[in-house]
């Protein structure tokens, strides 16, 4: 605890973002630089609590407490050791976790938590700037092979790990880049590339290989991989987009979200001149209200988009907690991002009856209703408001309703490994899957979750890798599958 009046005398605040009309007009990322002092009077505020229910709050048990004491003293390389104690990539889940921790922080009690996701990002964005983030060679080699299906996050965290426990580890990608959405689903705005450069570049020079190119039961047979191979972890997320089956879903105009960012992101790294899928001069509507649909907006703006207007059929999120929603569980109130400051307009409560389009198959627009949550006999369900028909006008419609699961196809069928009621890869609380020697970590095991949890369980499936090869094991297990409630 750095200063016992910390958080009575500072309030919470957060470095500014540019402003609006400057930051739509590149592609990098929002915030201004933050002074460290004023950093420092953010870690304060951390008090002496007792219980930090902040580390049980993140996934990865971060020392939440010993950080931010040590940034109020001063002492950052100390602080950077104690968050890599626990987190392979802070500068990853320090720009795009919706912190848990903060939902959970005992001063958010009664007042404004305290702001540790960006203490998070400042403490590494330092430690890269000092050099003192170097790469870690594993003094001694196995000589057992392992296979990583994969390179998002779960996939390089499980890699990491198991790299510097002295394992030949070589981490398989389809895309022509590695990072996965990390790479091509995470817009430039929200966190720039470099930082999945610089951290791919310690990881090869620790001794992880990366193949790019290959989809792994298409370009590789799954038993030439195992043959290969003493250990395959599948690390390929949940990419199975939910769709939209509704009237006129054939229109020309109608996307998936993971269609339309990829090319995007593409676009703002220079790969691409342009975009073939592009919002410019268009009337946009994005279907789904979160995290993937705000990077559709914000993308939507930069692109310069007539209009933008975001659906989601929940109801409008409360500004507090709601009675039903206590602390310390996860606070389910409305947020802003960065995107949402921009533009477009945010409409709750609505559901997309069918889509409209022209005599040559284009769409033109989309005709919706006003729904009301109804609960009955523990069921939810939508029901429509009386003549609340609408119609909007639309060039663009990007579907961002989520994922359902791993995608169904080659790999999955050619090893073999079972699924469970929904639709992910089944595994036990060591991480394995019904076939001998292949693991399954992240969102192809757990199904749709957080970048927080990825590398949570990369971690830990690492850990349950090393330990089932050696007999025993070094590397921190943070999670098993059944440990806690989905998030």
């Amino acid at each position: 605890m750095g200063d016992p009046r910390g958080f009575i005398e500072h309030d919470r605040a957060l470095p500014g973002r540019r402003p609006v009309p400057v930051r739509i007009r590149d592609w990098k990322e929002v915030y201004e630089p933050w002074p460290a002092d004023e950093l420092a009077e953010q870690a304060s505020r951390c008090m002496d609590c007792g219980i930090p229910f902040c580390n049980d709050g993140c996934p990865l048990g971060n020392l939440i407490p010993e950080w931010n004491d040590l940034v109020y003293h001063d002492d950052w390389r100390e602080a950077a050791e104690r968050l890599h104690a626990t987190n392979n990539f802070p500068e990853f889940t320090g720009r795009l976790c919706p912190a848990p921790c903060e939902g959970s922080c005992v001063l958010g009690i009664h007042e404004p938590p305290v702001t540790i996701k960006q203490v998070e990002v400042e403490i590494i964005d330092r430690a890269f700037a000092e050099g003192w983030v170097t790469p870690q060679v594993s003094p001694i080699s196995t000589n057992k092979t392992i296979a990583v299906v994969g390179s998002g996050p779960a996939g390089l965290a499980c890699g990491q790990q198991l790299t510097r426990a002295g394992h030949d580890v070589t981490v398989y990608e389809r895309a022509d880049r590695i990072g996965g959405l990390l790479r091509y689903g995470i817009p430039e705005f929200k966190m720039e590339k470099r930082h999945l450069d610089r951290r791919l570049e310690q990881m090869t020079a620790e001794g992880t290989k990366f193949i790019t190119g290959v989809e792994v039961g298409t370009d590789m047979r799954a038993d030439e991989l195992r043959d290969a191979h003493d250990i395959v972890v599948l690390a390929g997320g949940a990419t199975q987009w939910r769709d939209l089956p509704v009237p006129g879903r054939g229109l020309l105009g109608i996307h998936q979200a993971m269609e339309y960012l990829p090319p995007s992101n593409r676009v703002s790294e220079g790969d691409l001149e342009r975009t073939e899928i592009s919002a410019e001069g268009k009337h946009v509507i994005i279907i789904g209200g979160g995290d993937t649909g705000a990077d559709c907006l914000g993308t939507s703006l930069r692109q310069g988009a007539a209009s933008v207007h975001q659906f989601e059929i929940m109801p409008r999120p409360p500004d507090e907690r709601a009675e039903s929603n206590p602390w310390p569980t996860w606070p389910a109130i409305l947020r802003v991002s960065s995107a949402h400051e921009e533009g477009g307009e945010r409409i709750y409560s609505i559901n997309t009856d069918r889509f409209e389009g022209d005599s040559d198959g284009n769409l033109t627009g989309i005709l919706t209703n006003e729904v009301e949550q109804v609960f009955e006999n523990g069921s939810m369900r939508f029901e429509p408001v009386a003549d609340s028909e609408k119609r909007f006008p639309a060039d663009l419609v990007l579907l961002a309703m989520g994922f359902t699961g791993p995608e169904a196809g080659n790999l999955v069928d050619q090893l073999g490994v079972h699924l469970d009621d929904r639709s992910n890869v089944a595994r036990d609380n060591k991480y394995r899957t019904n076939v001998d020697n292949v693991y399954v970590c992240g969102d192809m095991g757990r199904g749709q979750s957080l970048i927080v949890w990825a590398i949570a369980e990369g971690r830990a499936a690492a850990a349950a890798v090393d330990q089932a090869l050696m007999g025993s094991t070094l590397l921190v297990a943070p999670v098993a599958p059944t440990d806690r409630p989905l998030l």
